[in-house]
């Protein structure tokens, strides 16, 4: 797959199941986060891989004990489906901005860059034939997942890449016209 094809078919998939991307595909993928844009080369990002059942079974235990820490009268069925959240694919890769005092790089250009790391590895996975979703939401805010996933005072979850095989064939998207979002300057 050329780059221009890829920049402008790339798609979520919501749906995914085995296999998740392992081996040189996965190592390819993993490269693909360490080229993105990185002001200052301070690398503002750290991965966690959740591969495999077990795995990710412990990551739903995580977002189960934050739901309750949230909300102690939540009910049986959110905290079930907060454990069974990260089972939606073969393999999550939570996505950290690592971010540090720097004089020239502000805490949300580094997020940014760990923004573009997940975009790039989705990227990589959909040019290697595997799909994903980028998900976000509370549990990128809850102070117990942080704390479960040693992040530092001033990181930040930037979101939870999903990565497996497309299980359902996703229908062609009708294009987006740029000129409803872009504008010529007129100064």
């Amino acid at each position: 797959m050329d780059a221009v094809t890829l920049l402008t078919t790339r798609y979520s998939s919501p749906r995914l199941t085995e296999p998740a991307p392992a081996g040189e595909d996965l190592q390819l993928i993993k490269q693909a986060a360490l080229q993105v844009p990185d002001h200052g080369h301070l690398r503002p990002w750290r991965f966690v891989v959740f591969n495999g059942r077990s795995a990710l079974q412990k990551l739903g235990d995580i977002f189960a004990e934050a739901a309750l820490e949230d909300d102690p009268s939540v009910s049986d069925e959110v905290v079930e489906r907060a454990r069974q959240l990260p089972l939606r694919a073969p393999m999550v890769i939570a996505c950290i901005a690592k971010c540090v005092e720097h004089p020239k790089v502000p805490f949300s250009e580094q997020v940014q860059s760990a923004a573009c790391a997940v975009m790039a590895m989705q990227q990589a996975a959909f040019a290697l034939g595997f799909g994903g979703i980028w998900r976000s939401g509370a549990y990128t805010q809850y102070d117990f997942v942080k704390q479960a996933l040693s992040l530092g005072e001033d990181d930040e979850i930037v979101g939870y890449l999903y990565l497996g095989t497309c299980a359902l064939d996703v229908p062609p998207r009708q294009p987006l016209s740029p000129e409803s979002y872009f504008q010529d300057f007129q100064g």
